[in-house]
């Protein structure tokens, strides 16, 4: 009786290891366990750091580690949500990256990041199919006077059929983010691959550059309203006016405006707006992803960009799409205010889509699904 007892514990105990079993992260530097997520979302991080005083994680909350004999701090999170979120390693009061942890730009510096599987995310994993490159295009600026980068997108085949000219999508990242964000965080190029082998998106290029840009001509407004990082920003200028010449020019890109998409997140969802809607002769697609257009509380939405929602009629009949989506559990003044917008256009009789990402908050995965569906709907026939 008393080994069938014994083998009943060690049999509980094993399978309870077992339910707790955590697997490395997918961002974690290539051979490093840790962090591990567990089979709930809960996340367990592991330092050495014999000489340091205090060490914390900050993920979505600070959790305070602790340190054993041998020099090793751990702690183990709450559970996470599904998807990407940056992170800092907090030594003794100073936020770092984690040494286990692939760095990414976000946050305004680079930063930890962790992706939390989600159930759906088949979408944006690499498969067997035709894949497409992202190519770094480094090019002068003459309103900056500082050189500058892209990131370009060319959809499988590109190089093959040398006679084939293809829409072009420009994508935008948002606050403390830069052009390294969509191909990166947000596997862009993955999702526009596996769309494109299924025959659920048009083959296109995407330009992806970064949203900040001054003119030093010009002076520095520091009366302005709004975000900080839109203050002074001659961004929208610079894309109108120097990179969709410089891309048409060097790829093979249909040059018309029914050819040509404008998408964001977060503030890139604002100046999308900011830019297709002062250059409607340019663009017939616009997409806004936890951002979108500027609507003080109690303003006619007619009056906006100098009425061009006045005659919906004529809008209508001019753009192919309109495209805003927020998370389900963003921030309540983002959400309301993505909403309150999505309403406002609603009432003025403007067509547009509109999503609600499930469960998400301002992150990576109400973006990855938004981008998913905005690419399955620009550009057909």
């Amino acid at each position: 009786m008393k080994i069938i007892i014994a083998l009943l514990i060690c049999l509980i105990s094993l399978t309870v290891q077992a339910q707790n079993a955590g697997v490395p992260a997918s961002t974690n530097i290539p051979g490093q366990k840790y962090p591990q997520i567990l089979p709930d979302n809960r996340v367990v991080f592991r330092v050495k750091a014999p000489d340091a005083r205090k060490l914390q994680i900050d993920l979505v909350k600070k959790y305070d580690m602790v340190k054993d004999t041998s020099g090793f701090w751990t702690v183990t999170t709450e559970p996470v949500v599904e998807g990407f979120h940056y992170y800092s390693l907090i030594a003794d009061g100073i936020a770092i990256c984690d040494p286990s942890s692939q760095t990414f730009y976000g946050m305004g510096r680079m930063a930890s990041g962790i992706d939390i599987p989600d159930k759906d995310m088949d979408y944006y994993q690499p498969h067997t199919v035709p894949h497409g490159q992202v190519r770094s295009v480094n090019y002068y600026s003459d309103m900056t006077k500082a050189w500058r980068r892209a990131n370009v997108y060319t959809p499988p085949g590109y190089d093959e059929n040398t006679k084939k000219r293809y829409p072009v999508m420009y994508l935008q990242h948002g606050s403390g983010e830069d052009e390294t964000g969509w191909p990166t965080q947000g596997k862009m190029d993955f999702i526009l691959d596996n769309l494109i082998a299924e025959g659920k998106a048009t083959p296109m290029i995407v330009v992806m550059e970064r949203g900040y840009a001054t003119d030093p001509t010009r002076p520095i407004n520091k009366t302005a309203t709004g975000p900080a990082s839109m203050n002074s920003n001659v961004f929208p200028e610079l894309l109108v006016k120097e990179v969709i010449p410089m891309i048409d020019k060097q790829f093979r890109t249909l040059t018309d405006r029914d050819n040509r998409a404008m998408a964001g997140l977060s503030m890139g969802g604002f100046q999308t707006f900011q830019t297709t809607m002062t250059n409607l002769d340019k663009f017939a697609y616009i997409g806004g992803f936890s951002g979108a257009g500027r609507l003080q509380p109690g303003a006619d939405i007619k009056q906006a960009y100098d009425g061009a929602w006045a005659d919906a009629d004529a809008f209508n009949k001019k753009m192919k799409l309109v495209y805003v989506s927020i998370g389900t559990k963003e921030p309540e003044r983002m959400y309301t205010g993505v909403k309150g917008f999505h309403e406002a256009l609603d009432k003025a009789g403007i067509k547009h889509v509109y999503y609600e990402s499930p469960g998400t908050s301002h992150e990576w995965q109400t973006w990855r699904r938004s981008l998913r569906q905005y690419v399955s709907l620009i550009f057909k026939k």
